[in-house]
Parts: structure tokens; sequence; C-alpha cells
């Protein structure tokens, strides 16, 4: 593969990854051991593959579509991804329920969060769910790091890489979380992600990936195994690396922090969105930092009601 990004524009975007039901608990510290902790508490849909799906119809991209597996809320799911404009391609497991994620949100300044996390049918994604028609008119296919963490849904990224590979699409990934990165180890992690055009670690993961403690050092290292990384830093900005060295670094945009949940997502699926309709990664990332300056000033992982 060249060491670039296709910027043709035009064509779908296919997601795959997680779809999880969200219990965000917002509270102001500390957590009262033992006891009571007053919080505001809600539940909403959310799951990385999904979140970056929904944030990409926000940010434009017409024809967005997310392969997942949940439980017996399907319809749930799926009406609230269609009202975001994304076109849902839901596995119903019989066998487990949707996966849930209790995220405590400190409702402090950094607004800060916690995640506590059951992956249920998320992560029983496996080949049997995959079709090389799935990529019919797509233009690029981004996959959910967390999808590398059960043994199913890695067979099933091994199956769509190999699939996007013959059709020549590109794809990305999002590393997801560091915590289940350091279970699965660095060196696996990068011989499972070998095909890949882009990857998009946060600032922990991109160090965790290299062993580096200055995320550009990490960025440039990492772009010597993936064609372009995009280093996500949250109110720091975003750093584009290629070929092992830092080619720009992406301002912030300001922003008043009610919840981070999903903010990372918001970056990926605007930046998608960016790349499918031309964009160079450079002027995709910009639209990523506008896109998380938007998302923490949000309760949740989604966007607002679709635009347009």
């Amino acid at each position: 593969m060249g060491r670039g990004v296709t910027t043709t524009a035009g064509g779908a975007l296919l997601v795959v990854g997680d779809v999880v039901t969200d219990v965000v608990a917002r509270y102001r510290g500390p957590l009262a051991t033992g006891t009571d902790t007053a919080s505001s508490i809600r539940l909403l849909p959310g799951g990385a593959g999904a979140n970056v799906a929904c944030w990409a119809a926000y940010s434009g991209c017409g024809d967005v579509r997310l392969l997942g597996r949940v439980g017996a809320d399907a319809e749930w799911h799926g009406r609230e991804l269609r009202a975001q404009g994304v076109r849902p391609l839901l596995a119903v497991d019989r066998s487990a329920p949707t996966g849930t994620v209790i995220c405590l949100v400190d409702a402090g300044a950094a607004a800060e969060r916690t995640f506590l996390t059951d992956s249920g049918a998320s992560l029983r994604l496996d080949p049997g769910d995959w079709s090389d028609a799935l990529l019919d008119g797509v233009a690029r296919l981004h996959l959910s790091g967390y999808l590398l963490f059960s043994e199913p849904s890695r067979a099933l990224v091994a199956v769509a890489l190999a699939s996007a590979r013959a059709r020549g699409v590109p794809v990305s990934l999002d590393p997801a979380s560091a915590g289940f990165l350091a279970e699965l180890g660095v060196d696996r992690f990068l011989g499972l992600v070998e095909g890949v055009d882009v990857l998009l670690p946060s600032r922990d993961e991109a160090c965790l990936l290299t062993g580096l403690d200055d995320v550009a050092d990490a960025a440039a290292k990492l772009s010597r195994h993936v064609p372009v990384v995009i280093a996500k830093q949250g109110a720091d900005g975003a750093l584009v690396a290629r070929s092992g060295a830092v080619c720009a670094r992406v301002p912030p945009c300001p922003a008043s922090a009610r919840d981070s949940t999903g903010a990372g997502d918001a970056f990926t699926g605007a930046f998608l969105a960016a790349l499918v309709g031309g964009a160079a990664p450079e002027d995709a990332a910009a639209r990523g930092c506008r896109a998380g300056a938007l998302a923490v000033e949000r309760v949740g992982g989604r966007p607002p009601g679709r635009r347009g």
C-alpha cells in the first residue's frame, strides 16, 4: 500500500464497531465511598463505532452505514441510528444483551470520565456477520479498535481487512482503549492493523503503542507502521504524522466542557466525513477538532439532531 490517503470524493462510509447503551452519571466529586453521591443520570445510545457513524452523518457524509451486534433492544438502537442519518446493519444476538457502559463523569471543569464496560453482544460480532457485498458503493471502511479485544471480532477484522484490500477500499482504525490495548499487547496490535492506512489514536494510546512519553515522537514513530497517523489530543488539538515525521499540528477549538464522553468519536466521525468528501488529512483533522469541541459541550456521545 502507498504511503498516503485516498481523497477521491464520493461514496459511502461503512463503520464496523460497537453499539452499546450508555448510562451516564454526572457528579461533583469526590465520590462518597460506601454511601450516596448525588448525580444526574441519563440512559443514552452509545458505543464508539455507533458514535463515529452518527458524527460522520452529522458532519455531512451522505451515506453512512454501521455494522454491529446488539441484543433484544435492537429496535431502539436502530431507530436512534436512523434518526441520526445512519443506515443500521445490526445483527441481533439471541444469547447476549447489548453492551452497556457506565460513564462516571466528573462535572468539574475537566469533565473527565471513567468507564465501567460490559461489552455484551458488541464483541460477539464475527466473520459470519460479514459479507463482501457490504463494501458495495463504499469509499472507506472504518473499524472500531474495540473489535480487536475479543477472538470472534478479531477474526471479523481480518476478514474485513482482506475484503477491503481486494476491493481497493482504504481502511481506518481507532485503537479505542488504552486499558484494553495494554492487555492485548503492542506487538499483537500492530500485527492486527497491518493494511490499515489511517490510525487515529488518543495521546495515551499513541504513547502506549510506542513506549514514548512525547506524543509527537509517538505519532511520528507510528507513522512508520501506518501511512497516516492522527494523534488526538483533546484540548490540545491534533497531530498529523506521515512517513516518520509530524507534518501538521492542528490547533484546538475552544469549548466549555460538560462531558468528554465520545469526544474522540466525534473527532473521528467528522474527520472521516471530510476524507470521504475529498479533504486532505490535515484539513480533515481541523474538522475533527471542531466536532470534538462541540461534543464536549453535550452530555453523551452522540451529536445534536441531524442537520438539514
